[in-house]
């Protein structure tokens, strides 16, 4: 597995990698690290659809708002690179900020839709340094196709929005959200839950598929889908409702009566843990 930190010298590798494979597609990953079995999964999946698999380790400076911590963000560089080869990864490249930034932006870019629901709701900017990284390391990549994880759908959809705005040459890959056997969705913040939080949290995956299954009784409204949802989650011991949202997907708009795509999206708060989770579904017709 190759390492590199500097924009010129990842983009040499790719463009020898795409020089000499005749045109064999290239897959991408890219990670703020500290990786767990979500980025894994994302790996993986990437090795078994591409000749080549490149990884992106790079805590980007400019998705932390105000009241989030770049500098106490979790690094570990060494252990990101062994679970990145043990993977499949062929390359990770792994900038510092001056690297992708330099002294000052000379572009800015702004998320103009799909950001102020959900997550983004409480994080005004945070989508803007996403689209505005992924702009850069798309262009030294230089992928066929991304791979991104569904646990976080709205990001999922930020960046379609993205990709489909300034004609991106690749797909975009969303991967199935890594469970454990209850349904319980993986995090690195599992483990900040109590003995008994960790008994009552797989209730939100549960409260989603209810809501799903709900949905195809009598065609009802968006509204009350959220309404029965969120009863749902009432019943979760010793935890707060973020919010509970029903939405047209990748869109992030009020869901209609036409609406087909729909996303049921939850943030439920524990005493150590903020957890999220969502469910894609098609709706039928009526």
């Amino acid at each position: 597995m190759i390492v590199k930190t500097k924009v010129k010298e990842a983009k040499e590798i790719i463009s020898a990698w795409k020089a000499e494979a005749g045109g064999s597609p290239l897959g991408f990953v890219p990670t703020m690290g500290f990786l767990h079995e979500g980025h894994l999964e994302l790996i993986k999946t990437a090795r078994a659809d591409n000749a080549k698999v490149a990884v992106s380790i790079f805590v980007n400076p400019t998705q932390f708002g105000p009241n989030e911590d770049f500098e106490s963000y979790p690094r570990d560089l060494d252990r990101d690179l062994e679970l990145a080869r043990m993977a499949g990864a062929d390359l990770v490249f792994a900038p510092d900020p001056a690297e992708m930034y330099g002294p000052a932006p000379f572009v800015t870019m702004k998320a103009a839709a799909r950001t102020d629901v959900l997550c983004g709701r409480s994080r005004p900017g945070h989508f803007d340094g996403v689209v505005t990284v992924l702009t850069k390391l798309f262009h030294i990549m230089q992928p066929d196709k991304a791979y991104f994880g569904k646990k976080d759908a709205q990001q999922v959809a930020v960046i379609k929005g993205l990709v489909d705005e300034f004609f991106f040459p690749l797909e975009i890959i969303p991967v199935e959200t890594v469970r454990e056997e209850d349904g319980l969705a993986k995090s690195s913040r599992n483990v900040f839950l109590t003995a008994e939080e960790r008994l009552e949290a797989p209730k939100i995956y549960k409260s989603l598929q209810a809501g799903r299954l709900f949905s195809e009784k009598d065609h009802p409204s968006a509204e009350k889908i959220r309404a029965y949802i969120s009863a749902s989650l009432q019943d979760i011991k010793g935890a707060e409702i973020d919010y509970i949202e029903v939405l047209q997907y990748p869109e992030l708009i009020p869901a209609t009566d036409q609406s087909r795509e729909m996303i049921a999206a939850a943030a439920v708060k524990f005493s150590g843990a903020r957890l999220i989770d969502n469910l894609i579904w098609t709706r039928s017709e009526k």
